[in-house]
This record gives C-alpha cells, sequence and structure tokens, in this order.
C-alpha cells in the first residue's frame, strides 16, 4: 500500500441553528459527523451515498473551504484544520477540487483562457507567453484546442465547460483533486469521456482522486476504495471488488440492489428501504440507521457502532461489532 496522503480524524462539521429574536442556537444540524478515513497517494477512494449524506460537504471541509466543527485533516503529516490564511495558501496548489456544476463554477465574465490562467496569476508560478503557453498547454491536454481559451464559458457544452473545469483544477500540479460529483450534471453519453479523461490524466499526472458521486456504476468504474456514507457518517469502506461481491452494511446491501444490470435474463432482488432519511438536525440515537434497518437489534437503537475491520472492509454494524 502506498503512503497516506491525507488522514481524516473524527471529522465534523455543524451548522447552528438559530431561532428569535436574539438568533438563539437551538441545535444544530450534523452534515458530517465523525468521520475517520485515509486516502493513499496514486489512488481514487470513491464516497457514495443518498443525496444529504454530507458527501459534498465532506469534500469542502476536507480542503478547508468549509471550517470544520471539530476533528483533524493531516496533509502529508500536516494538520490542515486551524491552520490561518497565509498557511493554506501555500498548500491551495496542491489540493484542488473539481465542482459539481460546470456552469456555475465558471466565470462568465473571463475568457477560458482567463478562467485557467487565473490559479497561475494567484500562485505567480508564470506570466506573458510562458502563461499562455501553459494555458494552452492544459486544453490540449483535456481534449480541447487552443484557440478555445479566446472564448467564454457560455460558448461550450456541459461536457466541454467540465473539461475547462479540469484543466483549471490541473494549472498547479496538484497533488489531491477533490471532484465533487463532476459528471452528474451532464448526458450519459459524456460521463463516460469525462471519466475517462479523469483516469487518462491521474495516470499521466500521478494524480490522487477523492471523487464523489451518488451513481455506484460511474464510482465503480473509477475509484480503488469506495466508502458508503449515510447521514453524516462512514457505515461502510472497502476495496470496490470487495465492496460489489461482499458488501456487508445493510445500507450498502440495499444502495447496491438498485443498481441495474443491463441483462434482461438477470433477475435481481430489490431491498426497498421503508421510511425517509431522517433529519440531520434530529438524528436517530444509536445507530442512525436503524429506523430504516431490517437487521435491527435492540442495541442499534442505543448504541453507535464503531468503524470496524471485518475481512479486510471497514463496517460499522452491530451485527459485526
Amino acid at each position: 500500500m502506498n503512503q497516506p496522503l491525507i488522514e481524516v480524524k473524527n471529522l465534523k462539521k455543524y451548522y447552528p441553528i438559530k431561532k428569535g429574536i436574539l438568533s438563539r442556537t437551538v441545535g444544530h444540524v450534523k452534515a458530517v459527523d465523525g468521520l475517520d478515513f485515509t486516502i493513499y497517494k496514486g489512488e481514487t477512494l470513491g464516497l457514495v451515498g443518498e443525496s444529504g449524506c454530507g458527501k459534498s460537504t465532506t469534500g469542502r471541509t476536507l480542503l478547508q473551504l468549509l471550517k470544520p466543527t471539530d476533528g483533524e485533516v493531516l496533509y502529508e503529516g500536516k494538520n490542515l484544520v486551524g491552520m490561518d490564511a497565509g498557511q493554506l495558501r501555500k498548500l491551495r496548489k496542491d489540493l484542488q477540487m473539481v465542482f459539481q456544476d460546470p456552469y456555475a463554477s465558471l466565470d462568465p465574465r473571463l475568457t477560458v483562457g482567463d478562467i485557467i490562467a487565473e490559479p497561475l496569476n494567484i500562485h505567480g508560478i508564470a506570466s506573458g507567453k510562458e502563461r499562455d503557453k501553459r494555458v494552452e498547454q492544459l486544453l490540449e491536454v483535456v481534449g480541447l484546442s487552443g484557440y478555445h481559451a479566446k472564448r467564454y464559458a457560455h460558448e461550450f457544452s456541459g461536457g466541454q465547460r467540465q473539461r475547462i473545469g479540469i484543466a483549471r483544477a490541473l494549472a498547479l500540479n496538484p497533488k489531491l483533486i477533490v471532484a465533487d460529483e463532476p459528471v452528474s450534471a451532464l448526458d450519459v453519453s459524456i460521463q463516460s469521456q469525462v471519466i475517462n479523461l479523469m483516469q487518462d490524466l491521474q495516470d499521466q499526472f500521478q494524480l490522487t482522486y477523492l471523487f464523489i458521486a451518488h451513481d455506484l456504476s460511474v464510482v465503480k468504474h473509477i475509484s480503488d476504495r469506495i466508502g458508503v456514507m449515510y447521514l453524516g457518517r462512514i457505515v461502510e469502506l472497502a476495496d470496490k471488488r470487495e465492496l460489489f461481491s461482499s458488501s456487508k452494511h445493510p445500507y450498502t446491501k440495499a444502495l447496491l440492489s438498485a443498481v441495474p444490470i443491463a441483462d434482461p435474463l438477470v433477475k435481481k432482488e430489490r431491498i426497498v428501504l421503508q421510511g425517509d432519511v431522517p433529519s440531520p438536525a434530529n438524528p436517530p440515537s444509536g445507530c442512525t440507521f436503524h429506523p430504516r434497518c431490517s437487521e435491527c437489534m435492540a442495541i442499534c437503537r442505543t448504541e453507535r457502532p464503531v468503524l470496524k475491520e471485518v475481512n479486510g472492509q471497514l463496517v460499522a454494524c452491530h451485527l459485526y461489532n
């Protein structure tokens, strides 16, 4: 196994709920509620779960775009939490992000060349003809042409805009890219092109990815390991082959049962979860999944399961504790 690039320890992000004239805090929305995981150099860690489970908040908190409520984020042994703006700025070029919406993440007032050159200007890495050449190279690396630098973002399709976003993330030769649902806003025919591009770039530039998505088939294609989130917590983390062939947690099994199989002759039993996802402002006691779990036991209602290794997979479930 490679060396750890990112180590996340007990990461939490709570949003206060305020009421009344004096805006008193009466509770918290627990978007991320105690995460522990490691991302190794050169790997792709996939993060999946239902909408609202805290995946995007995890990615933004990891990069300190959102300040965590508690916990540690160790980048090559250095704790990013608590660093001042100056210290973080020096590390920004190593830690980049590709955003979910290619229509909203690109400034409509800037040309594509200016958008990609912006990180180079901020960090003082290149200027003049050298910068223009670097922008042209980046456009060609992501499958566009150098002459596209003079156009504006609205002149491109969704897939092309996401390629521009990827080029911007690559501008500073980062070590880690957090990809926050980078293909969910794209047509299915374009999704595979962008995924294949990201895999090629990973090999070419020795990149490490945290790939956030809700589509398990996409995550299976690109990831080495997959973490499954439910209501701000990781309930299972395993190698992708082990996760798909022998998942342990009841929630993971339910997610996998919903993945369609492109064979009309194969009959697949669908596990339908009862009820809705509880509110992160008022999560259930014990295991947060217990109100919807068919395997629920008495201990599940009162005691929170810890993430524990079971046959090489990490599982937070009392069936294995």
